[in-house]
């Protein structure tokens, strides 16, 4: 099993890859099928907003430990606008694109760790944790 591993996100078939990828990892590891639809679905979540608002970036997939415990970190960063408000974006129903404003804080609920950070013209970076149980 590959403990590490990131993917490249520039073209809308990246998101694909990168939701296979996590979905695979997080099998190896032992989540069951809801936890690796959970793990799939955030990971597709985060690597289609780099796809929209920052054109590119990475997906970074790694299995962690602590304290016996053994999970999954996921990490999506990119060189883009950034987001203005974060406080806003995680509301639910708030989109500067017309979606449903459901992509943060449904990535939120879905894992068990969530962090962000972003700075207006230098990009943002999303780390998430599942851990198993």
């Amino acid at each position: 099993m590959n403990s590490k591993s990131c993917i490249t996100i520039k073209k809308e078939w990246d998101i694909v890859g990168a939701r296979q990828s996590g979905r695979d990892l997080a099998n190896d590891i032992g989540f069951g099928s809801v936890d690796q639809a959970r793990i799939a679905t955030a990971i597709s979540e985060m690597a289609r907003n780099i796809y929209l608002y920052a054109n590119s970036g990475q997906i970074n997939l790694e299995v962690i430990e602590n304290e016996g415990t053994v999970g999954l970190k996921i990490s999506a960063i990119d060189d883009g606008p950034g987001i203005k408000e974060i406080g806003k974006a995680m509301e639910d129903g708030y989109s500067t694109s017309g979606g449903l404003g459901a992509g943060l804080p449904g990535i939120k609920r879905l894992m068990d760790d969530f962090h962000i950070n972003s700075e207006e013209g230098k990009g943002t970076e999303i780390v998430v944790m599942k851990w198993l149980r």
